[in-house]
């Protein structure tokens, strides 16, 4: 985990968004991680972006996951989905998650969507805590790594956890080949 200095999230909700920490604090007991393994790290908020971020405190980005939030409309309907792919790769938006939304064309949700339906901040939106009728796609190479790095709600924090969890997580499906190598 590089330099980070982490604390159970359990503990330190401070440092995460409100649906993050009230996601945290629901946590089922029979998830197939425990709670405590969900770590959190204070970082400098200018270095919340992928490659300074890995830079700055030591981390890959073979450990680093990120999120995006993606948009499709079908008859009208916008219909979104969290694509959790590793900072090494690509979410394949218009071939795989196209196909998994069932529209005719896909692309990443704007920035002031995002943020106001998540309510977490552009480039801390982590899959932890998102509207339940979001699917949340997981690449299966995130739940392949031991442990991966990825975003908190905020930009001033990240969490720590075992990639599997985040194949765990309500509305979660692992899908192979979700992402393109970068």
């Amino acid at each position: 985990m590089g330099t980070l200095k982490t604390e159970s999230a359990r503990t330190r909700l401070d440092l995460l968004a409100p649906p993050v920490a009230a996601a945290v604090q629901v946590w089922p007991d029979e998830a197939p991680v425990d709670v405590d393994e969900v770590l959190v790290a204070p970082i400098d908020a200018d270095l919340a972006d992928t490659a300074a971020f890995c830079e700055a405190y030591e981390v890959g980005l073979e450990e680093s996951a990120n999120c995006v939030v993606v948009a499709g409309k079908r008859g009208g309907e916008t219909r979104y989905a969290a694509c959790v792919v590793l900072a090494t790769t690509r979410a394949d938006v218009n071939g795989v998650v196209r196909k998994l939304l069932d529209v005719r064309k896909a692309s990443f949700a704007p920035m002031a969507e995002a943020v106001e339906l998540s309510g977490m901040e552009y480039g801390g939106i982590t899959p932890i805590g998102l509207p339940a009728d979001w699917p949340i796609l997981v690449d299966s190479r995130v739940i392949a790594t031991p442990h991966v790095i990825i975003g908190s709600g905020v930009r001033h924090s990240k969490i720590a956890l075992p990639g599997p969890a985040l194949g765990a997580l309500p509305g979660a499906r692992v899908v192979e080949d979700l992402a393109r190598p970068a």
